[in-house]
């Protein structure tokens, strides 16, 4: 049955070392592309879709992100310090499931940017929920249309949405967007600590409880600085566009 969250997870806990130097006096999540900050675009994403409330962890320069988020009025805005310890993506989540209620809940990355195709591809997600039968519910792109992005994929996909991991010495055809619905109880049995969200799926995959949807927009990686030059590019150009209709 198909599901809305109201209430999501947005991930801006990383050390950004990938896009050191920039990150050395800024957070990841505060760097701006067109004008607005990664964090700031997925939380306009999340709201767009009906999300009342937002839990956001914070490690790497973190009180910029709380002092920023000060500023948003328009969603319920939940702090999850990690300054003591990292805590990893599905740590991370762990910490905040007090946060996040019994419902499934939405998950997003805030290194990336996406823009909707034909659909707005959050609501896709919600639209695509079957409880009985999901645990996890990824939003993936085409590994070879992604912007930013120079790994080999994460994932194939049958015919019904199941996932299956990306063969050995080959490239996958989908990469993971770093945009989900997870139910609480994927989280049963986890470690204490730090740990990714690659353990959660490793064991959504055994029980044949971990799905996935195509994205059909642009998605970005932007975790570096080639990333970031590629989504400003492209962000300036469509904007561009825009205003000289």
């Amino acid at each position: 049955m198909a599901t809305q969250p109201k209430i999501a997870m947005v991930l801006a806990a990383g050390l950004g070392l990938r896009m050191r130097p920039i990150t050395d006096k800024t957070p990841k999540p505060l760097v701006k592309v067109a004008d607005r900050t990664l964090l700031d675009h997925a939380l306009d994403r999340l709201k767009s879709v009906g999300v009342e409330k937002a839990v956001v962890n914070t490690h790497h320069l973190g009180e910029q992100i709380s002092g920023h988020l000060k500023f948003r009025r328009d969603m319920e805005i939940v702090i999850s310090d990690e300054a003591n310890a990292l805590l990893e993506t599905g740590g991370g989540v762990k910490k905040a499931l007090a946060h996040l209620g019994p419902d499934p809940f939405y998950v997003v990355n805030a290194d990336v940017l996406w823009l909707n195709g034909t659909t707005d591809g959050l609501a896709r997600l919600a639209a695509s929920w079957e409880d009985d039968k999901m645990d996890a519910l990824l939003m993936l792109h085409s590994t070879v249309e992604a912007y930013g992005y120079a790994g080999r994929g994460d994932f194939v996909i049958d015919p019904l949405g199941k996932l299956a991991r990306r063969p050995e010495r080959e490239v996958a055809p989908y990469v993971f967007t770093g945009i989900e619905i997870v139910h609480p109880r994927a989280l049963e049995g986890t470690p204490d600590g730090a740990f990714s969200m690659n353990v959660v799926f490793d064991r959504l995959l055994e029980k044949e409880h971990l799905y996935g949807i195509v994205h059909d927009g642009e998605w970005f990686d932007v975790g570096t600085p080639d990333g970031l030059s590629q989504a400003e590019s492209y962000m300036a150009q469509k904007f561009a566009g825009r205003r000289r209709r």
